[in-house]
């Protein structure tokens, strides 16, 4: 049986010293807990988002059964971009 070979220690340790930066660095508006400091969204944005992909889907329905008025490929259009503008306003949301 052959031995296994002694395992290399390697010493590894902080590039910079504790608590200091390089240079040219500059802190941005992350607290010490790591997490963005920006103000939470107002109330408009989720009624929005919600409201436009709601819309939207009621819209499409209500094409696809054809009971208010007769099928129309304008009517999808504009039900699928409301719903692309609550998916758009969704990515403004915090």
């Amino acid at each position: 049986m052959t031995e296994k070979p002694t395992k290399r220690r390697v010493q590894s340790g902080r590039v910079t010293a504790k608590g200091t930066h390089p240079d040219g660095y500059t802190p941005s508006s992350v607290s010490h807990t790591g997490y963005n400091m920006q103000k939470p969204s107002p109330r408009w944005v989720p009624v929005l988002m919600f409201g436009l992909m709601g819309l939207g889907i009621a819209l499409i329905l209500v094409n696809y059964v054809g009971s208010l008025w007769t099928t129309n490929n304008g009517i999808l259009l504009i039900g699928l971009a409301m719903i692309l503008g609550g998916i758009v306003t969704a990515t403004q949301y915090r």
